[in-house]
């Protein structure tokens, strides 16, 4: 495979993993539901990749369709690189405005999505796939890196859609009309759903008992000489009609399989014997809820977005949001109702607002999870989800006139969990995001925090360990507290797995540990991966 060199790529290859843990702070004032939670509708206001990391511990494998609008770096659109990377070069890049005289503009960009793309991948369900839109500036690029993300046997398409119906009106008298939209799976077993079936056309002409059908070709693709058992002559018996199959292609199945189907009154008949030839009946029975969708979109109107925001919002406030009708294609290919999306560059929260449509339309419950870096997370991404719930009174659609319904739940990004902090008593984080952290970190599996219970220590179960956390957001309580043999004693019986114990130190020997099948780990510096 060919590998896509960069400046500063070697710096940011594993800067995910060097990203810090932060605390998700909930905003009941910014959120539209009675109890802020992180298992609702999720709309987060912070950086992108430290929010990404941040998710990890509840969502990581868990996401079914990921869906990004980036930065297309077309040189006018005023992003900066902000990534802290422990880089002179790369220090110098923070805080600058990527502008089309930037000579390392390119580098830039592939440097900002390498981390993303890698903590994204970690987000996605082994079924899942990530659809990333984008522009001819940095395509074929993005999928040199996806390639070598995701791996070049995880590509699963590449879709072209109109995105406007007037020329642009440039120097090379040729029209960029088009965007693309790159899709990747997670494993072998991700794909799409396809579109819905289109069932306008099947119909019943001769009052088949099995209700309406549409047909297929009988012609194969075989010659003669390959498959001599596929050249046969079709005979209409009740009208003694023949046809002699086309020597270079032969009929689909042999003569057993063509009178197999006969019998099961699966042959249609043309009208016309001297014009059509048979054809074989597939009832609506017989196919799937979907089908393979094309990767040509030519029917969407594609600069319709802007006017759609400024219709919820009252005002023009973003100049390129992607379109309602878009959207609700991309996750409606996706996804089937039930299922979790993640837009990291969310925007203007198109990506909510398709989804609430579709649950409105076919009573799904496709959930959201929206990460926006930039200012107008509140008054724009937040309040045009909010109005969409709610219900737009001046829109033109019923549905939205009266509310799509839903809710979500606002997170700020906090300040990074620092272990090092809980001996200094700086920034302590609250018990649950030590928690949720600890138990991710040292199990790599999901952590739930409806079983948490701080009374008992207790704060979840994975595969081997039954783990529990002595920790207050204190710093008396912190240099007080150890784990003691009562203490050890009262976390009660244990069942046919080890516990793992965090705890600011212990006041056990190792004898009574492994008695009481204990794992010890001290806050903070033996916070590591147990099992992965």
């Amino acid at each position: 495979m060919a590998v896509l060199s960069f400046k500063g790529k070697s710096f940011v290859q594993n800067h995910h993993l060097l990203v810090k843990y932060h605390q998700l702070v909930p905003r009941p004032d910014q959120s539209l539901t009675d109890k802020v939670s992180l298992h609702d509708n999720l709309i987060i206001h912070g950086d992108n990749l430290k929010a990404l990391k941040a998710l990890l511990p509840m969502y990581a494998g868990k996401v079914k369709c990921i869906y990004i609008d980036p930065p297309y770096n077309t040189g006018n659109e005023n992003w900066v690189y902000n990534d802290n990377v422990n880089s002179p070069m790369m220090q110098d890049w923070l805080g600058k405005v990527v502008d089309r005289e930037d000579l390392t503009r390119h580098d830039k960009w592939l440097c900002m999505m390498m981390p993303r793309l890698k903590l994204l991948r970690e987000l996605l369900s082994d079924d899942g796939a990530i659809l990333v839109s984008i522009d001819d500036n940095e395509a074929h690029r993005l999928r040199a890196l996806m390639d070598e993300i995701f791996g070049e046997d995880r590509f699963l398409a590449q879709v072209t859609w109109k995105t406007r119906n007037t020329d642009n009106r440039v120097k090379t008298n040729i029209s960029t009309d088009h965007e693309y939209l790159l899709i990747y799976g997670r494993t072998e077993s991700s794909s799409l759903v396809g579109r819905v079936i289109d069932r306008s056309d099947f119909q019943n002409p001769d009052d088949d008992p099995r209700g309406p059908y549409v047909t297929d070709p009988l012609t194969g693709k075989a010659t003669a000489e390959d498959r001599p058992n596929l050249h046969y002559v079709i005979q209409n018996r009740e009208t003694g009609h023949e046809w002699n199959p086309d020597p270079s292609r032969g009929w689909i199945t042999d003569e057993a399989g063509f009178n197999a189907l006969l019998a099961d009154n699966r042959i249609w008949w043309p009208p016309d014997p001297a014009t059509g030839k048979p054809r074989k009946k597939r009832f609506l029975s017989d196919t799937r809820e979907r089908m393979p969708a094309s990767s040509f979109w030519a029917d969407l109107k594609g600069q319709t977005g802007a006017d759609e925001l400024d219709r919820i919002m009252g005002e023009r406030v973003l100049a390129f949001p992607k379109s309602v009708d878009f959207m609700k294609r991309v996750l409606d290919y996706a996804v089937y109702k039930d299922a979790l999306i993640l837009d990291s560059f969310a925007g203007s929260g198109t990506t909510a607002h398709a989804a609430s449509a579709l649950n409105s339309e076919d009573g799904g419950n496709r959930r959201f999870i929206l990460i926006e870096c930039e200012d107008y997370a509140e008054r724009i991404t937040a309040e045009r989800v909010r109005r969409v719930i709610q219900g737009v009174p001046k829109a033109k659609d019923q549905k939205l006139r009266e509310g799509l319904g839903g809710s979500f739940s606002f997170f700020d990004l906090g300040p990074p969990i620092e272990m090092e902090s809980i001996l200094s008593g700086d920034s302590l984080p609250t018990y649950e995001d030590l928690a949720r952290y600890v138990f991710y970190t040292a199990t790599g599996e999901e952590f739930d925090d409806s079983v948490l219970d701080e009374a008992t220590h207790f704060i979840g179960e994975s595969k081997d360990h039954l783990v529990y956390l002595f920790y207050q957001p204190d710093l008396d309580y912190l240099k007080a507290t150890a784990l003691t043999l009562d203490r050890a004693k009262a976390l009660g019986a244990f069942k046919n797995k080890r516990r793992l114990v965090f705890a600011p130190t212990k006041y056990l020997d190792p004898e009574h540990l492994d008695e009481l099948r204990i794992d010890f780990a001290q806050l903070p510096f033996e916070i590591y991966q147990l099992v992965k």
